[in-house]
């Protein structure tokens, strides 16, 4: 059933600016030239322009308003480019056109995670824990992203071992190619490793986070290599997999999973279908918690 909803407050925060803590990919795609705007979409484009004071410059495109399940409440996209930036945000607006927000609309007689638990391709991806785990933890990386090493460290040295059998880790690839030169290589290396011996993967894992400032876009093939025979890995069969199509197409397959569920930064984690961006321990302890304490006799989560 629809429900009335009043719009009294614009709703702005942080747009278009990037994450701190996290990699960002960018978008290699040009939004399409604009068909004839609307005055809704003349004056969503105005307020913005002089809101964040744009130039012309700057190219703004406001996404033609469709219908929402709200009464009174209509959905568009704002893509923006800036340079060689672009961004693509989704905005409400009521139907009167005076209020303009930014946000999630969310259907409270749902369960809020389902979608994203849904979403989430495990077959395939290597997995450390127990696959009963009360806890699973999926993690979109780049081998290059500094932070992603962050992560690997928190989860090595703290979350792993203090959740020992509670907690199950799922690694999935995400390389962000346009900032990270040798992160696609070591995400085949990675997969490579993980066809011939999918135990060895996490010490492949290590290896390459433990050594991410000393590998580069002109050494990544040599140290893979080195790295694989360090984990156990039979040469040949591994450099014919490096220069095979099914570990890249695994990559890409990995990368198009992390996209479908709106991810387009590095590291990002979801906690039982929970997200997370960027390697924040207190915040990954925090949501373990919770879940774990869902078990606990006579609790019980609120949600439908």
């Amino acid at each position: 059933m629809k429900t009335a909803l009043s719009v009294s407050l614009i709703f702005l925060f942080h747009i278009f600016a990037p994450e701190a803590r996290a990699q960002q990919t960018q978008s290699a795609t040009t939004p399409p030239a604009p068909a004839a705007q609307t005055p809704t979409q003349k004056n969503i484009e105005a307020y913005l322009r002089h809101l964040y004071a744009f130039g012309p410059d700057v190219l703004l495109l406001v996404g033609a308003p469709k219908e929402t399940a709200i009464d009174g409440l209509l959905e568009t996209t704002i893509n923006l480019t800036i340079g060689e930036n672009k961004e693509t945000v989704k905005f409400y607006v009521s139907k009167d056109g005076k209020s303009l927000f930014r946000g999630e609309m969310s259907d409270m007689t749902k369960d809020p995670l389902a979608e994203s638990r849904s979403q989430i391709q495990m077959k395939d991806a290597p997995s450390l824990g127990d696959p009963k785990a009360a806890v699973t933890l999926v993690e979109y990386s780049d081998f290059e992203c500094p932070v992603c090493r962050n992560l690997h460290d928190v989860l090595r040295d703290n979350i792993l071992p203090k959740y020992s059998g509670k907690v199950r880790v799922v690694f999935k690839d995400f390389p962000i190619e346009q900032l990270h030169p040798w992160a696609r290589t070591a995400a085949i290396a990675g997969r490579c490793v993980y066809q011939q011996n999918p135990t060895a993967f996490w010490k492949m894992y290590d290896f390459i986070y433990d050594n991410q400032e000393i590998i580069s876009a002109a050494n990544a093939w040599t140290k893979m290599l080195d790295y694989a025979g360090q984990s156990g890995l039979q040469a040949e069969t591994f450099k014919a997999c490096m220069a095979s199509p099914e570990a890249g197409e695994a990559v890409n397959a990995s990368r198009a999973n992390g996209q479908l569920l709106d991810v387009n930064s590095t590291p990002t984690v979801f906690v039982n279908g929970r997200r997370i961006v960027g390697a924040d321990a207190h915040i990954l302890e925090q949501y373990i918690n919770y879940e774990l304490d869902q078990l606990k006799p006579g609790k019980t989560a609120d949600k439908k």
